[in-house]
């Protein structure tokens, strides 16, 4: 038994955006990484120069911060992937699923509901 048969005449859709979005994700995935944590060491390095504005409380605050923003960033890009994979779904093949006989409906039920 066949368990994908593809519906005959279908036309897929045209690749578009989402092909586009799902092949630049690793790098908006790591730009979106890279950015909080390097301003995180710079707050950190800017910090450690001078010993006499050492604030180590506001820098690792900073740092927390940044840690939360990429933790955001790491979900809306999976969020995006998803909707990429759901879109790329949508506009592949179609399938048919097994056909089930219809059952006729009694003659005086047909009936009823003529009135």
């Amino acid at each position: 038994m066949k368990y994908l048969k593809k519906l005959d005449g279908f036309q897929r859709s045209p690749a578009g955006l989402e092909w586009q979005i799902w092949k630049k994700l690793h790098i908006i995935l790591a730009v979106g990484t890279a950015l909080p944590l390097l301003a995180s060491a710079g707050a950190y390095v800017l910090d450690g120069l001078d010993p006499a504005t050492q604030n180590a409380r506001a820098v690792e605050q900073f740092f927390y911060v940044m840690l939360g923003l990429v933790m955001l960033h790491w979900t809306l890009v999976l969020t995006l992937a998803i909707g990429c994979v759901i879109v790329m779904l949508m506009k592949g093949p179609a399938y048919v699923a097994d056909a089930y006989p219809m059952e006729e409906p009694p003659r005086d039920a047909e009936t009823k509901f003529q009135r």
